[in-house]
């Protein structure tokens, strides 16, 4: 649990310097593109007073400078009105047909300058504008690369989990193998000189029980082999299995239609993830409360739900009881619901989430099957 929230204050961490590095981007671009927008309107009064200049020239007047300024504008777009509202005169406009409007435009925005009778209507240079629009683009561009950058360490991530769950899997199996084998054969041993012991069955049962984990094991990074299974019978075996394993004050309900659902399933992987459930329900209620399970055969899936009467889920962490490693508990890997999701998800194609929690009256899972 300190590791997630460890994980979850770094995301915090780099959510916000992210933040504050775009922000100050956008700084450092709108004061840059604003001394520059003051800059253009300086020239643009220069380059006004200059047209005024001309307009009132005599032959005394030298021309020379007012033309280098007049023709020194090259880059920013200049439109000149009469008082009628007629177009005097226009530079480094491409669209000439429409020129009317981008006056009005250029009025509207404020961009003008009042010269004698005449009105000097400018806008943005292509450059400025380009200038005042790369930010964004920059951001654009980083973040795709965040989220390429995320999406590429997550990936390699989750195959990497894989591999150590698949090989940790498989290395269980083979470990449980031997041990598994020799118990079985010391149990045909003591049938043959004990035939009317009442505990030989139970240790062959529970030898067998042994022997159905380590197949559990040895079927992870395997493809299952579905095949149409009785819900009702997977939940009932589960159901006496953890009877017969768990306290007199833990009840553990069952809400079965009276017909049987079928559903393509792998049943043995499948008991082991209500099994799981089921025993995080048991450590959740500390010994002592109630467990329901309940089926619900609908049209286009099969519904499977286990509530139990805990200390329930706190909602920051309702989103991450999946994640390898996530525990609430003093003991344990944190492993148990991980492997669940990925049976109910990736074997089964299903999905399994917490439908609800409250602190103090309890937590519901919720697991859905195509069928």
């Amino acid at each position: 649990m300190q590791w997630t929230d460890r994980i979850r204050q770094t995301k915090i961490v780099l959510v916000i310097a992210a933040i504050l590095i775009a922000v100050t981007s956008l700084l450092v671009s709108h004061f840059l593109v604003k001394d520059l927008s003051n800059e253009e309107r300086k020239k643009m009064e220069v380059w006004a007073q200059a047209l005024h200049a001309l307009n009132h020239a005599d032959e005394h007047t030298d021309l020379s400078l007012v033309l280098d300024v007049m023709q020194g504008n090259t880059t920013i777009p200049v439109i000149v009105m009469n008082d009628k509202g007629g177009i005097d005169d226009y530079r480094n406009i491409e669209d000439t047909l429409h020129l009317e409007q981008h006056a009005l435009r250029m009025q509207k925005a404020g961009d003008t300058i009042v010269v004698g009778s005449q009105v000097v209507c400018y806008d943005e240079s292509v450059l400025l504008k380009r200038l005042s629009q790369y930010p964004y683009w920059q951001l654009g561009v980083v973040m795709i690369f965040v989220v390429v950058a995320i999406f590429a360490l997550l990936s390699s991530k989750k195959a990497e989990q894989n591999k150590v769950w698949v090989g940790l899997s498989k290395e269980t199996a083979h470990q449980l193998g031997t041990p598994i084998s020799s118990l079985m054969a010391w149990i045909e041993i003591l049938k043959e000189n004990h035939p009317d012991d009442e505990l030989i069955p139970e240790m062959d049962k529970d030898v067998k029980r042994l022997e159905r984990i380590a197949e559990r094991f040895s079927k992870i990074g395997s493809l299952p082999e579905p095949k149409e299974s009785s819900m009702n019978e997977v939940v009932e075996h589960v159901v006496d299995y953890m009877r017969r394993r768990t306290s007199n004050q833990v009840e553990i309900l069952t809400h079965l239609p009276e017909h049987e659902v079928i559903a393509n399933i792998n049943a043995s992987l499948f008991e082991w993830v209500i099994e799981n459930l089921c025993k995080n329900a048991v450590d959740a209620m500390e010994g002592s409360g109630r467990i329901v399970m309940q089926l619900i055969d609908d049209d286009h899936r099969v519904i499977l739900e286990v509530s139990d009467t805990g200390k329930g889920i706190r909602k920051k962490d309702i989103s991450h009881v999946f994640t390898p490693g996530f525990t609430t508990k003093q003991r344990g890997w944190g492993l148990g619901l991980s492997l669940a999701r990925r049976i109910v998800e990736d074997y089964h194609k299903g999905r399994i989430f917490v439908k609800s929690s409250e602190l103090g009256k309890g937590t519901t899972f919720r697991i859905e099957l195509h069928k």
